[in-house]
């Protein structure tokens, strides 16, 4: 998720607290502001997904001493959104970042478009390690696949597979706060999203813990509902544009009211209507 107002204010960090909880393994998640953090603690060190904003900081290092007083190692990326990126800086004297490519290069040419305005990172944020498909951390006794998804929440999406813990970082690609944010300006997509999710699943053993960029661990179950949810959305959209609809009839004729939940979230009904119609035009183009 990104602020909508304008993704490179942060909000009042200031009575933002860091909670931490053991989810399985050797891995925790920590929540404040802004995106999962999950962590990754044992003998080798700290290595971290994720890393909030740059005020909450000390906060989350603090947090993560408590659970280990070796120094976090290894920071890797899921995407570039700053709710998820923000700390990197804070990080890199002794931390490694590590992003797909195309993290690097939207977090080093900033974005300025629709609701987004992200200046350029200070280079010291910026992954010094990067990658096109995919590459493998063995730490603390186990692998860390970092897996770069095919275009969904934006086009630099990793997945982080603890193996031996049995936890899965699902970045933004699945979030539980209500309708997601799909970034169409950086390359996402809501078909894409499915699509990664479809191709995702079946890696993934069924019982693993799973983090989403946002809200409370899940099952492999709550991802698969979450993808037909979006399926069925995309697939009445899809409906009614071939029926001639406009985007405004589609919105006058409420239609997504079946998931009207999902609007409790900071995106609301008609603006994923609009992304999805949005993704709809540009694949038929």
């Amino acid at each position: 998720m990104v602020a909508s107002a304008a993704a490179a204010q942060e909000p009042d960090l200031s009575k933002v607290e860091i909670k931490s909880t053991k989810v399985a393994g050797n891995v925790w998640v920590l929540e404040g502001a802004g995106g999962n953090i999950a962590a990754t603690v044992g003998d080798d060190g700290v290595a971290i997904v994720d890393d909030q904003y740059a005020p909450l900081s000390p906060k989350i290092k603090a947090a993560l001493a408590k659970l280990s007083p070796k120094p976090v190692r290894f920071v890797i990326n899921t995407h570039y959104h700053p709710d998820h990126v923000g700390g990197n800086a804070n990080f890199a004297d002794a931390a490694a970042i590590v992003a797909h490519a195309n993290v690097r290069k939207r977090m080093q040419a900033g974005v300025k478009s629709g609701k987004l305005d992200i200046p350029p990172a200070d280079p010291k944020a910026l992954p010094v390690v990067t990658f096109e498909e995919g590459l493998s951390l063995f730490w603390n006794g186990e692998e860390i696949r970092a897996i770069h998804a095919r275009p969904g929440h934006t086009d630099g999406d990793t997945v982080v597979w603890f193996t031996r813990s049995n936890v899965v970082h699902l970045g933004d690609d699945f979030v539980r706060y209500g309708f997601p944010f799909v970034d169409l300006q950086a390359g996402g997509s809501v078909r894409g999203m499915i699509e990664a999710l479809d191709e995702l699943l079946p890696r993934i053993p069924k019982d693993a813990k799973i983090i989403p960029g946002h809200g409370a661990v899940g099952s492999v179950d709550d991802v698969r509902k979450f993808a037909r949810s979006l399926e069925e959305m995309v697939a009445a959209v899809d409906k009614a544009r071939k029926a001639g609809r406009s985007l405004d009839q589609m919105k006058a004729d409420k239609l997504l009211s079946p998931w009207a939940a999902w609007g409790k979230g900071f995106f609301k009904e008609d603006d994923f209507l609009a992304t999805i119609d949005q993704d709809l035009a540009a694949a038929k183009k």
